[in-house]
């Protein structure tokens, strides 16, 4: 058993967005990304099968999609996609998010 807190253990930098490693096993990852307002990661995908979670815990922003389309992210909002679907993050505010891949990459 492991218990982290993401407010304590995740920062903020001015320059890029923070990545948190919480947990990484052959069955999924959980990393916790923070950004501050303005910062984003950038529309993506991965080749591979499997499902992506983002949770947002704190701040607001965006959920970012394929063609420049965007869903609003408010704390509580939760994406799921499979992980081959282009998908991403944009801070309006700081914003701390929890990512979930299943199977881990």
């Amino acid at each position: 058993m492991k218990m982290i807190n993401l407010f304590e253990e995740g920062s903020f930098n001015e320059i890029a967005f923070k990545t948190l490693l919480v947990h990484d096993s052959e069955n999924f990852k959980i990393l916790n990304f923070n950004f501050k307002a303005g910062q984003d990661l950038p529309v993506h995908s991965h080749d591979i099968d499997g499902e992506v979670s983002i949770v947002v815990l704190e701040g607001t922003g965006v959920f970012l999609a394929a063609d420049d389309k965007t869903l609003p992210a408010r704390p509580g909002d939760v994406l799921v996609c499979p992980i081959k679907t282009p998908h991403g993050v944009r801070a309006t505010t700081d914003m701390r998010v929890l990512v979930t891949i299943a199977p881990p990459i």
